[in-house]
């Protein structure tokens, strides 16, 4: 049997070289992508590492919604530079041979990589440069706003920090901490275009945390960011819970490292109110007065928390209690036990059993107003430091939710 003119080895070379072409002349990736379909002659998305689409080839919408899906036709292809994922090619299983796939695949590869490349590059300085600024990483000031200024980011007149914690409750890949990433950008760059924003990592957080860096002396610019920020995140990302804290505005860009601590006191407070998510500093109330020891000697505010609220938490944890709940429900109903069992719907001789079980684990007495003092400072000090209580947001791997749950030893 021949071969068809313009392949070899049941290669396509016509279909290779329009591939090529496209690439040389800069089309883009929504022409080099619709010529690696014409060349394995199946419908085709591409997407980056994180998700996001960057190109389709497909018959209808209705097409693309299903190669978007699990159908049992659709086979997703990691597209790979050296040892790097730049993305995924996502296509109908096809009669193309496995040579002509692998060779579409890494010419599509490659130019995903050459194409995102600065983009990924930026992004990197810009969170770079973020983090130095938290850090307090700049000698001077001029050092600060020179840096700035090679970022595009003018400084001069000051700014302010959002910090914003997403929490998964759904099945999550790698690229969901990019994802929140890129659902923030877009939202803050709406509401305030010169706004950039960068992924921080802190080890003890097992939440996606986005730290934007709002330029201006403008209070109303950092509340619009916010605001927009909770609106896209909502959107963009169902199946997750947020916690969204704003700074005041420092008009010094060496204090940013203050707003920065701000804006996450702010979020820590938030994450305690699943229905009110965004909080500016300035409404944290008496939290505002943990600031300097959250920032300073966030040591001696956990051996606090440690010594008041925490054998508390382990308990609720372990035994699938509400202690934590009750002492805050009590606080809040001024030491009333009657108001405490109607806001929790539990009967009075409940609460007074939950409240002589934090006596005996805490060693404070609801009964006393140094007791309530220290119970209350504990439990502000557990919000600062951005402990949940097991309720709450974070407590989404909390031992309470293991198969192995203990009854407690008192009923």
């Amino acid at each position: 049997m021949s071969t068809p003119p313009g392949t070899e080895s049941g290669l396509d070379l016509t279909a290779l070289e329009a591939i090529t072409e496209a690439v040389e002349g800069g089309a883009g990736l929504p022409e080099v992508t619709r010529a690696a379909a014409r060349a394995l002659g199946t419908s085709l998305v591409l997407v980056d590492r994180s998700g996001q689409v960057l190109a389709v080839a497909a018959k209808s919408p209705a097409d693309e919604r299903s190669l978007m899906g699990d159908a049992p036709d659709v086979e997703v292809v990691e597209l790979r530079v050296a040892d790097t994922t730049v993305g995924r090619l996502r296509m109908r299983v096809g009669s193309a041979s496995p040579m002509m796939v692998r060779l579409v695949t890494t010419l599509l590869a490659s130019e995903v990589e050459r194409v995102r490349a600065p983009e990924q590059a930026s992004r990197e300085a810009v969170a770079g440069f973020i983090h130095q600024v938290l850090a307090r990483g700049f000698e001077s000031r001029a050092e600060l706003l020179a840096r700035a200024e090679e970022l595009g980011i003018a400084l001069g007149g000051g700014a302010s920090i959002v910090v914003a914690r997403a929490h998964a409750h759904v099945a999550t890949d790698d690229g969901w901490r990019a994802r929140v990433l890129m659902a923030a950008e877009r939202g803050a760059r709406a509401a305030v275009p010169a706004a950039v924003a960068a992924l921080r990592d802190r080890p003890e957080v097992v939440a996606a945390e986005v730290v934007v860096l709002v330029p201006g002396a403008d209070e109303d610019e950092g509340a619009r960011v916010a605001e927009a920020l909770r609106r896209e995140l909502t959107a963009g990302l169902p199946g997750h819970t947020f916690a969204i804290g704003r700074s005041r505005v420092a008009a010094d860009p060496l204090l940013l490292d203050r707003a920065g601590n701000e804006a996450l006191l702010a979020a820590n407070v938030a994450e305690g109110d699943p229905e009110n998510p965004v909080l500016a500093f300035e409404e944290t109330g008496a939290y505002r007065l943990l600031l300097p020891a959250m920032s300073e000697d966030p040591a001696e505010l956990q051996r606090f928390y440690a010594e008041t609220v925490e054998p508390l938490v382990v308990y609720d944890e372990q035994y699938a209690t509400d202690l934590v709940q009750t002492v805050e429900a009590f606080l809040e109903a001024d030491g009333n036990v009657a108001g405490t069992a109607a806001k929790l719907f539990t009967h009075r001789h409940t609460i007074r059993y939950r409240l002589e079980r934090v006596r005996e684990l805490s060693g404070l007495d609801v009964g006393s107003t140094d007791g309530r003092e220290k119970l209350s400072l504990g439990l502000k000090a557990m919000r600062v430091l951005g402990i949940a209580a097991p309720t709450g947001p974070a407590a989404e791997n909390a031992a309470w939710r293991s198969r192995d749950r203990q009854k407690p030893p008192r009923t």
